[in-house]
């Protein structure tokens, strides 16, 4: 049974857009952004849904959002 549940949580994806700039920004919100793939307005970036990623997703929030449908 945990295999199972690994490997749904393995799966999993979640989708983000840069929906603010960078510029005028500390060094590392940009790097932030682009561990997450994100460089560009309205770029969207589909990453494993881990603690880590949510993390990166948590300090930028103002920065990007959580796209649904992807």
């Amino acid at each position: 049974m945990a295999k199972a549940a690994t490997k749904k949580a393995a799966s999993s994806t979640v989708t983000v857009e840069q929906v603010g700039s960078p510029i005028r920004r500390v060094s590392e919100q940009r790097q932030t952004l682009i561990g997450l793939g994100l460089n560009k307005l309205h770029r969207r970036s589909t990453l494993p849904d881990t603690p880590e990623v949510r993390g990166m997703i948590h300090a930028v929030r103002h920065l990007v959002c959580v796209v649904d449908g992807q």
